[in-house]
C-alpha cells in the first residue's frame, strides 16, 4: 500500500467516525467558542499596539525555557537566518519543550525583524521601514501573548488527571517583491483536538499590515463575491470526492452550522501568484476530519474591484 492508499485509508476511517459518532451540537460549539476566544484575544491585542503592551508581552515569555541572545545556541541562529523578503526576516525567538507519559509539547515561537535598507525599486524610503519596525513590533508582541497563553494553560494542567498536548510552528507561506506572509499554526488536544491558524501578511510596499478590505477599491462589496465562490467550490469538492464534507447545504441538525459568509475577520493572505486564499480553522466550516481548508479565489471573481 502506497503512501496515497494510506492516506485514503485514514481518511474513509474518520469519515466513518464523524458519521457514526458526530460531535454534538454543544460539543461543536464549545470548541468554536474556543477557537473564537482565542482569535479575539488577538484582535484585541491588535487594537492595542502600543509599546506598553509590547513591553509586556515580552516580558510574559518567562514561562519559555530561557535562551538568552547572548548564548552561543541563539548567536548561531542569528546568523543563519533564513531570508524571507528584502525588507523581513524570521528567527526562533524561544522555544518550549515538554515530554513525560500523558503530556506532550513542542512549541515554537517565531519573530519578525524588520531588516534590509533598501526597497523593491532599489531606492530609500525611512517612512516604510519605521511602519514596517512598527508592523513587525505588534505582530511579535500578538505571537508571544498568543503562545504563552497556550504554554500557561498546557502547564496549568500538568498535574491533572488525563492527557494532553501543544504544538505551535510557523510556516512562510508567501515571501514575493509585495507581500510576506508567516502563517503560526497551533494545536491543542486532550481527547479531542483542534488547530487553528494565524495568518500574518505584510504589505511591503508600504510597511504596513495588511487587512482584506485593503485589497479591494474603497466601498465595494468583496463579501458576496468571495462567500458565493467558496460555496461553489465547496459544492464541487463535494460532488467529485466523496471524502470532502463542508457544512454548506446541510438539512438535518448540523444545519445550524452551514457556511453563509466570510467576514472583515476571515483569515486570508495572498499566494505566491497574487491570489486572495481564504483559510478556515478546523471545525469552522467542516467536520474536524477534514481538518483545516483553504480556498483560493480565481481572479475572474474579483477582477472588478481589486486595486
Amino acid at each position: 500500500m502506497d503512501q496515497k492508499e494510506r492516506d485514503f485509508e485514514k481518511m474513509s476511517e474518520a469519515k466513518k467516525q464523524y458519521e457514526e459518532i458526530r460531535m454534538s451540537e454543544k460539543q461543536l460549539d464549545e470548541m468554536k467558542k474556543k477557537i473564537y476566544q482565542a482569535k479575539k484575544e488577538k484582535r484585541e491585542m491588535k487594537k492595542k499596539h502600543t509599546m506598553r503592551n509590547i513591553a509586556a508581552a515580552a516580558a510574559a515569555v518567562a514561562v519559555f525555557i530561557a535562551l538568552p541572545n547572548t548564548s552561543a545556541t541563539v548567536a548561531a541562529a542569528m546568523s543563519d537566518i533564513p531570508l524571507v523578503g528584502k525588507l523581513v526576516e524570521v528567527v526562533t525567538f524561544r522555544d518550549y519543550q515538554y515530554e513525560s507519559d500523558r503530556h506532550s509539547a513542542d512549541v515554537e515561537v517565531p519573530e519578525l525583524v524588520a531588516d534590509g535598507t533598501e526597497l523593491i525599486d532599489g531606492t530609500e524610503n525611512p517612512e516604510v521601514h519605521e511602519n514596517l519596525k512598527k508592523t513587525t513590533d505588534e505582530i511579535n508582541a500578538e505571537i508571544q501573548k498568543i503562545t504563552d497563553d497556550i504554554v500557561a494553560e498546557f502547564q496549568s494542567n500538568i498535574d491533572a488527571e488525563g492527557y494532553q498536548d501543544i504544538m505551535v510552528s510557523k510556516e512562510i507561506l508567501t515571501t514575493t517583491e509585495e507581500y510576506f506572509t508567516l502563517k503560526l499554526i497551533c494545536y491543542q488536544g486532550s481527547g479531542s483536538g483542534a488547530e487553528w491558524d494565524y495568518f500574518y501578511t505584510i504589505d511591503l510596499t508600504t510597511g504596513e499590515r495588511l487587512a482584506l478590505k485593503d485589497l479591494f477599491v474603497e466601498g465595494a462589496d468583496y463579501i458576496t463575491p468571495i462567500s458565493e465562490n467558496i460555496k461553489t467550490q465547496m459544492r464541487e469538492q463535494m460532488a467529485a470526492d466523496e471524502m470532502v464534507h463542508y457544512w454548506v447545504d446541510e438539512t438535518d441538525e448540523m444545519a445550524g452550522n452551514n457556511f453563509q459568509a466570510i467576514t472583515d475577520e476571515t483569515s486570508f493572505y495572498v499566494n505566491g501568484e497574487g491570489q486572495i486564499v481564504i483559510a478556515f480553522d478546523e471545525y469552522e466550516v467542516a467536520p474536524g476530519y477534514m481538518g483545516t481548508v483553504e480556498f483560493v479565489i480565481p481572479d475572474e471573481v474579483t477582477a472588478d474591484i481589486r486595486k
